[in-house]
């Protein structure tokens, strides 16, 4: 039946010689049992789905904050990756830069010296065209005083 707290309070029992009438009683007493023992299974019920409710509830904060544990390996890993390879980046740039400049003061050198060689060959020729005009030169007077020479024996004959 189902008595609510005003429904207890609003029942009107028979009175009789002999005080309340007695299968009144006893049939509201087996309706207030039914009521108690249906609430009390009813209770019982919601107490189970309220542990299995709570049961549920762990299990998934259990999840949760695993997931937010593995969440925070995963952002510290990133960083400590992210970090690496900043530094790693940093020392490739160093190391091509350094190479750079080694190849720069090599190249620097190879110039000066081709510079040097390209004087001196410079020179060689210069001393060389002197010399080749020089033997012209000399070969040039040595073919006028034959020359003249000739002429001089050539006027003696004639």
């Amino acid at each position: 039946m189902n008595f609510l707290p005003n429904d207890l309070q609003n029942i009107v029992l028979k009175k009789s010689l002999m005080g309340y009438d007695v299968i009144q009683v006893e049939d509201l007493l087996e309706k207030i049992v039914e009521d108690l023992a249906e609430h009390i299974r009813e209770n019982s019920r919601l107490k189970e789905r309220l542990d299995d409710s709570l049961e549920k509830i762990n299990y998934y904060k259990n999840i949760e904050s695993s997931l937010q544990n593995s969440l925070i390996v995963a952002q510290q890993t990133s960083d400590e990756i992210i970090a690496n390879a900043k530094k790693n980046a940093e020392n490739i740039i160093k190391e091509a830069e350094l190479q750079a400049k080694q190849i720069i003061e090599e190249a620097n050198r190879e110039v000066i010296d081709i510079q040097k060689e390209y004087e001196r060959l410079k020179r060689e020729v210069e001393a060389y065209r002197i010399k080749v005009e020089s033997i012209i030169r000399a070969q040039l007077r040595s073919m006028q005083n034959l020359d003249e020479q000739a002429k001089a024996i050539n006027l003696n004959v004639v």
